[in-house]
């Protein structure tokens, strides 16, 4: 059984059970189950499934494991995480991460004002909020307010201009001040796609010289109780525990430094974000080379051991690692539209009393293939193809003739594939990008998979059932945009393998996993194309419930989204079709019906049952 890599990425949060995929929590339902529940509704096109229990495993897990740490280490300080808002702010996830992080008084993190205002109003009671990006007075000024009213709240300043603002803000007004803490430009890089986020070119924060400078000023102003962090992060996504290691001994340095320089109420260190999600779905695919385990132990190690050689306090420890938290806990669910070969099927070979010699020697391959001449036909199959090509080009033989030539090839392939292993490696590379099956599903890769098109971050595919039959299209996957660019090609170095299915009989669906982080944050309206349908399953010990459901836009409400008046192009619509000449009165008040019924529905594609 072709099991997608589930031990690789699933975390055994997902298990194959006889034909289907099942959620492996509780009473264990199946994604298709949960899929014709929610379709029984008359729903079509792509849904998205929330499971709050993984959001509560992954916060337990990250709070146990530094927990753990810090008792096997002997460590003086605290843990603490936050949440940071970019990451998912769809109001589903951040009601989850608030209610699954309770018991851990896990917080927020906003790097934007509107941000700010979502995490002032959905913290909970006595747990963090930290402020992150760049800041204008009026963002500070609401990292005052979030203080006056009563949130634990560090405001993070990426440069000395933000911090003579918040001095300004401080003397000017009578609020509270927040705490202060100063994001480090560290020289460690980071690792992966988004390494960038560290090094001395990096986009954001303070060099030596630029925190020595800030010191000066709190002190100056009298400030200097409210320093009580430092900051770094040195990538999204970190791929290889080293640089984290180097990183951590930078960072712990300054602290101590700081620390040793007057700054008393110091007594946080936050190292960011990027934690790393296994999204590959082979062995053979990079993956990152530690476990949650393995890095709190490192962080909780390196920083106890240079503040036990400084002679300092051990900190209090912060993390931002927003991609663990919520990466798992969101599948993608569409439904395949359109097998594109589906024309190559046998009842569609239509062979003539009289065909052109190479059409009945491809007849007789196809009737006489067995496992020990496969190779040898597929080989006289392939040069025939090829031959048979050159005489329609040259006008010899006609285009039903060239129907059967490509209905019988196709199907020699197919056979000899399933009849041997013999093929060598690379010959079975070629054949399988010759022979891909491009399989139409009803969404949109720039709503749903942002960074697959921008960035080529691969997410783990498999059929949701079907798994007692053996998989063996080579698939491709093109979205319901008209842009090229919607396309997950097949890739033989990281093969993707389907079912051969007759979606006129049967319904066959596909779930993408691991898309519960940046990807709706990210997502794009290319054509117009809107946030699926998402839904919270709920599952208990004898059953699950389907809560929350969150209904993709109607036409109508994404034109309003972008600026049209949706009332204007209504009323337009409607005075065309009474002007119309074509039709009975009768005749435009039942299209009038069938027009505002279209208008109310989402914008996917309504063709499967």
């Amino acid at each position: 059984m072709n099991t997608y890599g589930l031990d690789i990425w699933s975390d055994n949060n997902f298990i194959i059970e006889k034909d289907e995929v099942l959620v492996n929590y509780k009473s264990k339902p199946s994604l298709l189950n949960i899929t014709k529940k929610i379709r029984s509704l008359d729903v079509r096109g792509p849904i998205v499934l929330r499971f709050p229990h993984l959001i509560k495993k992954q916060i337990t897990s990250l709070y146990n494991s530094f927990n753990y740490s810090i008792e096997e280490n002997n460590y003086r300080g605290d843990f603490k995480a936050v949440f940071p808002l970019k990451v998912n702010q769809l109001p589903f996830v951040v009601e989850a991460v608030s209610n699954e992080g309770r018991d851990f008084s896990y917080g927020l993190e906003a790097g934007s004002k509107a941000e700010l205002i979502l995490a002032m109003g959905k913290s909970l009671a006595n747990s963090p909020i930290t402020v992150n990006g760049f800041k204008d007075k009026e963002m500070i000024t609401l990292a005052f307010i979030a203080k006056q009213s009563g949130h634990d709240i560090t405001i993070t300043i990426e440069g000395l201009g933000e911090l003579k603002t918040i001095i300004q803000v401080a003397q000017e007004s009578n609020l509270k001040i927040p705490s202060i803490g100063l994001r480090v430009r560290l020289h460690s890089t980071g690792s992966g796609t988004w390494a960038k986020s560290s090094g001395m070119d990096a986009k954001f924060g303070l060099t030596a010289t630029e925190i020595l400078e800030a010191t000066k000023l709190l002190r100056s102003a009298k400030l200097l109780d409210k320093f009580t962090m430092i900051h770094f992060h040195i990538g999204s996504q970190m791929e290889d525990i080293a640089p984290i290691k180097r990183a951590l001994r930078e960072a712990g340095n300054i602290y101590a430094e700081l620390k040793v320089l007057g700054a008393q109420s110091l007594n946080s260190i936050n190292i960011g974000g990027g934690l790393a999600v296994t999204y590959a779905q082979h062995s053979d695919a990079k993956l990152h080379n530690y476990s949650i385990q393995e890095f709190s132990s490192c962080v909780i190690f390196l920083l106890g051991e240079i503040m036990d050689a400084k002679g300092v306090k051990h900190p209090n420890i912060f993390t931002e690692s927003g991609r663990f938290v919520v990466a798992s806990h969101s599948v993608l669910i569409t439904p395949v539209l359109e097998l594109f070969t589906q024309d190559y099927h046998e009842n569609l070979l239509n062979l003539q009393e009289k065909n052109p010699p190479l059409i009945d020697e491809l007849n007789e391959l196809y009737t006489h293939i067995k496992p020990d001449n496969c190779i040898e036909y597929l080989h006289d199959a392939l040069d025939h193809i090829e031959s048979l090509l050159t005489l329609f080009d040259l006008g010899y033989i006609n285009l039903q003739d060239r129907s059967n030539a490509e209905i019988l090839v196709h199907n020699i392939i197919k056979k000899s594939l399933s009849l041997t292993s013999k093929i060598n490696a690379s010959e079975l590379k070629q054949l399988q990008v010759n022979l891909q099956e491009r399989y139409l599903i009803n969404a949109s890769i720039f709503q749903s998979l942002p960074d697959y098109w921008g960035l080529k971050q691969h997410f783990p595919i498999m059929p949701i059932h079907h798994h007692t039959k053996k998989a063996m299209r080579a698939a491709s996957i093109w979205d319901i945009t008209c842009d090229s660019d919607g396309e997950i090609g097949f890739d033989p170095d990281k093969p993707l393998y389907l079912h051969d299915i007759d979606i006129t009989k049967e319904d066959y669906f596909l779930g993408f996993f691991n898309v519960g982080a940046y990807q709706e944050a990210l997502g794009m309206s290319h054509n117009l194309f809107t946030h699926p349908n998402e839904y919270t399953i709920k599952i208990n010990d004898n059953s699950f419930e389907v809560l929350n459901e969150v209904e993709s836009k109607s036409t109508l409400n994404i034109l309003n989204s972008i600026g049209y008046d949706s009332n204007e192009l209504l009323s337009k619509l409607k005075t065309d079709l009474q002007k119309s000449s074509f039709i009975t009165e009768k005749g435009k008040s039942d299209t009038l019906l069938k027009l505002e019924i279209i208008l109310t529905q989402n914008g996917y594609l309504r063709t499967t049952s």
